[in-house]
């Protein structure tokens, strides 16, 4: 376990604790050791749940948009770039459609399907183009993305839907409670699964005759991997709804400190994503205490910000990891402080 990893880990806990007597609800760790029953109910009936429903989604989507950019090749792919999202809300809106009364299992049944199939067809559209600018692989991404999120909302108003789907559309917790989110732990088995196999998915990002000449299926391992990050952003909109960048922005901010080794960096992206939606959640609660703003305003606020910085950092530097020469010339300094080392002889030259 390396010296990030462990940071991370204390980090992530130490938020973890507080976020459990942040809220509407008066709860002290005095009232939970003297017994107190109300005080325990609170606890075991909503702050526990939601706290496990924060850290399966942040763990989730972060490593859910890792295995999609690992795969594609593309840094600036994700569940919310690569239409995922908006795909597993159309499943929602089919399965409220056709089965009004359907369970939240039943509604992921569908959700998992549709963008399972619609990661799939972004996928298919990437590999046939001519060109794979790091950029226009995104926008490709989002045009789709808002082509399914128009179908999705004509069948919302054509259906008089528009409020059953608002739910789906925006992120929140404030609804989470023991006994409706418990389809959020899947996340969990699917993160061992994509840890397992995160030696092929890294052979599978390095290319089709790559893969190939290692003797690995790239058509199977790419469709398996895409299929787990569909799972993992399915599970994620069942419960909570949409949550935009996440996938995006933690993985990058990772990878540009650690590399782009999957296994490597599996660990610190789960733990990240965790204490950044923690973070953000905690700063919704605060924010206009005792009311709540929804995660998605929080996180897509901040996430775009940091989309864009990222944009021009991998325009500059591409794949590279963050160090110190990049910082300078990141921020513009390289150049002076080269000229500050230069030896006299070039001074003068």
């Amino acid at each position: 376990m390396t010296r990030s990893t462990v940071v991370l880990l204390v980090l992530t806990l130490i938020v973890s604790a507080a976020s459990l007597f942040v809220g509407a609800a008066d709860v002290t760790l005095g009232s939970l050791l003297s017994g107190h029953t109300e005080s325990l109910e609170v606890m075991l009936i909503s702050r526990l749940p939601r706290l496990l429903a924060i850290l399966c989604t942040g763990m989730g989507m972060s490593i859910a948009g890792l295995i999609m950019q690992q795969l594609c090749a593309n840094k600036f792919v994700s569940p919310t770039t690569g239409a995922t999202i908006s795909s597993a809300q159309l499943g929602i809106l089919i399965a409220l459609l056709f089965m009004p009364d359907s369970t939240i299992w039943s509604r992921a049944a569908f959700a998992f399907l549709t963008s399972i199939l619609g990661t799939w067809v972004f996928v298919w559209f990437i590999l046939r183009m001519p060109m794979k600018d790091p950029v226009m692989v995104p926008l490709i991404g989002i045009m789709f993305g808002n082509v399914i999120g128009g179908t999705t909302n004509f069948l919302a108003f054509k259906f008089d839907m528009t409020q059953a789907l608002s739910t789906w559309l925006v992120g929140h917790f404030s609804l989470v409670l023991r006994g409706n989110y418990e389809l959020v732990y899947l996340v969990v088995p699917l993160i061992a699964i994509a840890w397992f196999y995160a030696k092929w998915f890294n052979i599978v990002g390095m290319g089709r005759d790559f893969s190939k000449n290692l003797g690995v299926n790239y058509t199977f391992v790419l469709f398996a991997g895409l299929s787990i990050a569909a799972m993992i952003t399915a599970s994620v909109v069942t419960v909570v709804g949409s949550v935009s960048y996440l996938g995006l922005i933690v993985p990058n901010l990772i990878a540009i400190f650690k590399g782009d080794d999957l296994r490597a960096t599996l660990a610190d992206t789960a733990l990240f994503g965790a204490l950044f939606v923690l973070v953000c959640d905690l700063i919704g609660r605060m924010l206009i205490a005792p009311y709540e703003l929804p995660i998605e305003l929080i996180i897509g606020t901040v996430g775009s910000l940091v989309f864009i910085v990222l944009i021009f950092y991998r325009l500059r530097f591409g794949r590279r990891s963050m160090n110190r020469d990049s910082l300078l010339e990141l921020f513009g300094l390289k150049r002076a402080s080269e000229t500050r080392h230069a030896c006299p002889a070039e001074a003068v030259k």
